[in-house]
């Protein structure tokens, strides 16, 4: 089977299901004049995914209050991280994406990018990548679902990672312990710990104002912590600090909005 052909009719039952709501095995089988077995396969790969809902006979699209924080405005500062963090990219690199608002901003940089994997515990960034001309091939993670951080936690979503090795991981943070690494109110760090075992490289996307928080969780050491991304506004003994660890440190330009 084509593979290009395959990614283009599900690329299209997604702008259908966008149009209608809701589709049909049937409907699709004769729109596209291939067998319902066939269409049933393509509508359990875009579940897995999360871009649509199956039901019987047929698939729903996803509700709105699961796809809207995605499309909500990214900072000015956060914009400009992942602007930069992208620039790391190469064609052909197999990258994770991890949930969060600045690494949300990554998505839009990845057009001009060819022969991409990503992977993703992320809804809203999975349905930004499947938009995405270029057609990177999607990988979700699976797993349980955890409404604190909006993504797919959890031992199957270890599993999953632990069947590939990537070039590159893309996560953010809810603040940077400047003696100890990145830390999070979120309990949940195990998934966190496998994306960074799995990947080569290891980029941390932070805005300069979280440096110095010292939240109880601790989610990577520096020792797994290979890049910082960070704007500007960074102080000087901060930026020291951190190049003593070994990690590198990039800093994004931004022009504050009023």
């Amino acid at each position: 089977m084509n593979k290009r052909n395959t990614q283009q009719r599900r690329h299209s039952i997604i702008n259908l299901l966008n149009q209608q709501g809701e589709v049909s095995v049937e409907e699709l089988s004769l729109r596209f004049e291939t067998s319902e077995v066939t269409i049933r396969k393509d509508l359990a790969t875009l579940e897995k995914t999360g871009l649509l809902l199956r039901r019987y006979g047929g698939a729903i699209a996803v509700p709105d209050e699961v796809t809207q924080q995605f499309s909500a405005q990214i900072a000015p500062n956060k914009l400009a991280i992942a602007k930069t963090a992208a620039a790391l990219i190469k064609d052909h690199n197999r990258i994770i994406i991890d949930s969060g608002s600045t690494t949300t901003g990554i998505v839009q940089q990845l057009n001009n990018l060819r022969g991409l994997v990503v992977m993703t515990n992320s809804l809203q960034l999975a349905n930004a990548i499947h938009e995405l001309e270029n057609e990177p091939t999607l990988l979700m993670t699976g797993g349980t679902w955890d409404p604190h951080s909006e993504s797919f936690q959890g031992q199957v979503a270890e599993q999953v990672l632990r069947s590939y090795n990537f070039d590159q991981l893309f996560i953010g943070a809810d603040g940077l312990d400047l003696d100890r690494g990145t830390t999070t109110f979120n309990e949940l760090t195990g998934l966190s710990k496998v994306m960074a075992e799995m990947s080569r490289e290891v980029i941390v996307l932070l805005e300069s104002s979280k440096i110095g928080r010292r939240i109880p969780n601790l989610e990577l050491p520096w020792s797994e912590i290979n890049v910082l991304v960070t704007d500007d506004h960074i102080s000087a003994e901060a930026l020291q600090t951190i190049t003593d660890q070994g990690v590198k440190v990039l800093l994004a330009s931004y022009v504050e909005s009023n």
